[in-house]
């Protein structure tokens, strides 16, 4: 039986308005041992998503967590204690776990990180996990872009904007960036490689989106929802296309947001919106890796996490995804990663 403590962060109740601190508290409990079966994973890395608000408050495509359990995320670690045949003490996963020093599970839900030559492991946290599996299915599988086109993306320097963009670059597509600061807007051009970016904090960011982009907006990568939403879909061209990746603005409202009220766009335009989900790509995440990896390996597509340090300080963190003060993916570090 296992001496080791689990930190975890029990979901008390729903929370309104973003009051995350007061429906989650930090526990110790002694941790679980796996059964037959099961892993025991113990947690390097914690990602932080915004899909971690809509996982607190309602059912969406996965149930919302229950009250009075471990909060969910997605976490990168390492088998420390296995029953399972198809997984080792030792090796190092990524998976749906939870805020937790360790997560026990069936083995379903992780998956092995691949050692590819010259890529930290934090990589796969962030270009090479799901927040890079879902900034290239979404923008190639959904908007299928075509060389010479506009690709405007919101929310350009999260996650997965900030990578959205650097895809199309690379499938000659201009790429436009609308962040929510000069400092991000400076990083999608003069780091990221992105034509151009928009302050949508700015007066006037209507008008300097529509020069922008002279010949309209191809494809529209949608994370943001609201305002930003209503004047991309006015610039959209004919035929154009939008992934609609998610819809932040909104996560956090206890009223009903502003717009879009232009729908009709997408029939006069002839345009397609479609939702997607990065869960229904898991089948397919050699693809990305086979093009990925060597973006990656050649500095072609530049990436950046966040790093912030302890399980104790994950509240303070997940903040930050609805403040715009993130630049990048955001990860917690819990614990050392192990010597591959």
């Amino acid at each position: 039986m296992s001496t080791a403590i689990n930190r975890h962060w029990l979901l008390l109740d729903r929370p309104k308005g973003g009051n995350f601190s007061e429906v989650l508290s930090l526990r110790e409990a002694p941790a679980p041992d796996a059964g037959e079966g099961q892993i025991r994973v113990r947690t390097v890395y914690l990602s932080l998503d915004p899909t971690n608000a809509v996982w607190m408050q309602y059912d969406s495509y996965l149930p919302a967590v229950p009250l009075n359990t471990t909060m969910r995320g997605l976490v990168l670690g390492v088998v420390d204690q296995s029953n399972h045949a198809k997984f080792k003490v030792g090796d190092i996963v990524t998976g749906m776990g939870g805020w937790a020093d360790y997560t026990v599970a069936d083995g379903a839900s992780f998956s092995r990180v691949p050692n590819i030559p010259g890529l930290p492991l934090l990589a796969y946290m962030g270009p090479l996990g799901m927040t890079g599996a879902t900034a290239y299915f979404g923008l190639l599988d959904i908007g299928k872009p075509k060389a010479g086109e506009t690709v405007v993306v919101s929310a350009a320097a999260g996650a997965v904007g900030s990578l959205v963009g650097q895809i199309a670059k690379l499938k000659g597509c201009r790429a436009v960036g609308i962040a929510g600061s000069a400092d991000k807007c400076n990083w999608l051009t003069g780091e990221l490689g992105y034509d151009a970016a928009v302050n949508y904090k700015e007066k006037g960011w209507q008008k300097a989106l529509k020069n922008a982009v002279p010949d309209g907006i191809d494809i529209y990568f949608e994370n943001v929802g609201g305002e930003i939403t209503e004047v991309a879909l006015s610039l959209l061209n004919t035929r154009g296309r939008i992934p609609f990746c998610g819809a932040i603005s909104q996560y956090n409202s206890t009223e009903p947001g502003p717009g879009p009220r232009n729908l009709s766009v997408l029939v006069s335009r002839r345009a397609r919106m479609e939702g997607f989900l990065v869960l229904d790509y898991a089948p397919r995440m050699a693809e990305m890796y086979a093009e990925m990896g060597p973006w990656l390996a050649a500095g072609q597509i530049k990436w950046k996490v966040e790093l912030d340090q302890g399980l104790e300080n994950t509240l303070t963190s997940f903040d930050k995804l609805f403040t715009g003060g993130n630049t990048g993916k955001l990860a917690v570090k819990v614990s050392d990663e192990p010597v591959r």
